[in-house]
């Protein structure tokens, strides 16, 4: 079965390729802010021809990279390591006011915005192609939606402020680009209208798409509800977020027992036939061996088979560190591929609703659904229970879980920015970096990303975050 599905996966690649090298050039366009070109060898016609487009795991499915860095369950100690991180992977970990200087290319802001003109693009002209059936062409239409709401929520919540029902109006999000017209101005929108976008295309899309993809790179209802849902957790919007991971949990609510991997990790399942996976999305870069921090070790403990599965030592990365390393480094990505995924999953659904739950005062119900997903992560006969006093509780062990659940890929950035407007969670973070102190105060600017410096330049109208 699984052979079966690579094969198709990669006859699948195939078939895009010639499609994307005739729609999009990198470094070459007249506006810089998506390092693009408009069409100029082939024009799409055809429903395959958009088929195929949005075939382009390539560009689809990649996502984010530099909140790897930013997270607080990331502590890079070692001095070796310190000097090979690069200038603008240095300037990501230490929230520095710039990132990257007047001539160097953003990634995780690039790789976003050509997601979106790949989905701007279909969605100009799918619905008029010249075959296929009309069911086809709305499906095509349907998955470029879901694909740029998702990548819109995932610029939002990097360079925008954290979604705020009494500021939003005014607060600057990022270009909101509907159009694959490369001549747009690139005033900011606020995050109220990006947000409101982003529920749009979602709304618009859902009735057209299958329950279940037949891979899930590809939307679908399921993978609409989880998007739904991580939005409105962004946006306090706590009874929809509940709503909505049960809808997706309705469609897929599979979990891998870790029990199962834990003297054979090899035979994890990759990310297209991973049970857990709801709408496949990876990091743009993999770090390697990216160090875990000392207080996320500590509350993993070393029976849980997360820390036994996805942490090890130096001696797991060859010589990336110096000798006189002695902690521990996420290793995800080397089970079984060498990405890691991001991406809407079964147990972020049952974190969100567990959270909403213990925000709404359903202690019980809110810990029976972190246990069933914990008894999942340690062996039968290490796994104890967690309880919780009150509802105030309840929430900061679901916090905690979601933590333990996902360090190392990114998500935990997202949190902490969100969880600066509960004042239990708002925290100053502080790290030593090549011998200096650097600070992050809850709610302070460094939770913006810096915009690039050069597409400041190229477009002046993109004003930049306030540092």
């Amino acid at each position: 079965m699984f052979l079966e599905l690579m094969q198709r996966y990669n006859n699948m690649k195939k078939r895009y390729l010639i499609i994307w090298f005739a729609l999009v050039i990198a470094l070459a366009s007249c506006r810089k802010y998506v390092e693009i070109e408009q069409l100029s060898v082939r024009t799409l016609k055809y429903t395959s021809d958009y088929r195929n487009t949005m075939n382009n795991n390539t560009v689809l499915e990649g996502t984010f990279s530099y909140p790897i860095l930013s997270g607080d369950d990331t502590e890079i100690t070692d001095a070796t390591r310190q000097n090979t991180l690069g200038d603008i992977l240095s300037n990501v970990y230490t929230w520095a006011p710039k990132y990257t200087s007047e001539i160097q290319n953003d990634g995780d802001w690039d790789r976003q915005y050509k997601t979106i003109y790949v989905c701007n693009e279909v969605l100009q002209g799918v619905l008029d192609a010249k075959d296929g059936t009309d069911a086809e062409r709305q499906k095509i239409y349907a998955e470029a939606l879901v694909h740029r709401a998702y990548a819109y929520l995932v610029l939002v919540n990097m360079y925008g402020k954290q979604y705020n029902s009494a500021t939003a109006a005014t607060d600057l999000g990022v270009p909101l680009l509907t159009t694959p017209n490369l001549y747009t101005k690139l005033n900011r929108a606020s995050v109220a209208e990006v947000y409101t976008q982003i529920l749009k295309d979602l709304r618009i899309s859902v009735s057209r798409l299958p329950a279940i993809a037949d891979f899930n790179v590809r939307p679908s209802k399921v993978s609409t509800y989880a998007v739904f849902s991580k939005t409105y957790l962004n946006m306090r919007d706590f009874n929809n977020a509940a709503l909505y991971a049960d809808s997706a949990l309705a469609l897929q609510n599979g979990l891998l027992d870790l029990k199962a991997y834990e003297n054979a990790p090899g035979t994890i399942p990759v990310r297209l036939i991973n049970p857990e996976i709801i709408f496949s999305k990876i990091a743009n870069v993999v770090y390697p061996a990216i160090s875990v921090s000392n207080d996320l070790l500590n509350s993993l403990g070393t029976t849980d088979l997360r820390y036994k599965l996805f942490t090890d030592l130096r001696s797991r990365f060859g010589g990336q560190f110096s000798t006189s390393f002695t902690g521990r480094a996420s290793c995800r990505y080397l089970i079984n591929e060498f990405v890691i995924n991001n991406g809407p999953t079964v147990p972020e659904m049952m974190l969100i609703k567990a959270e909403c739950l213990a925000r709404a005062g359903n202690t019980t119900d809110a810990m029976t659904l972190v246990n069933n997903l914990r008894i999942k992560r340690f062996t039968t006969a290490n796994y104890i229970p967690l309880t919780a006093t009150n509802a105030n509780d309840a929430l900061r062990i679901v916090v905690e879980e979601k933590r333990r659940e996902f360090f190392g890929t990114g998500m935990r950035w997202f949190d902490q920015k969100r969880l600066n407007l509960d004042s239990d969670f708002a925290v100053t973070k502080n790290r030593n970096f090549k011998g200096t102190n650097y600070t992050l105060q809850p709610n302070s600017n460094g939770y913006l990303y810096p915009i690039g410096d050069k597409y400041i330049i190229l477009n002046p109208e993109l004003e930049q975050n306030p540092r």
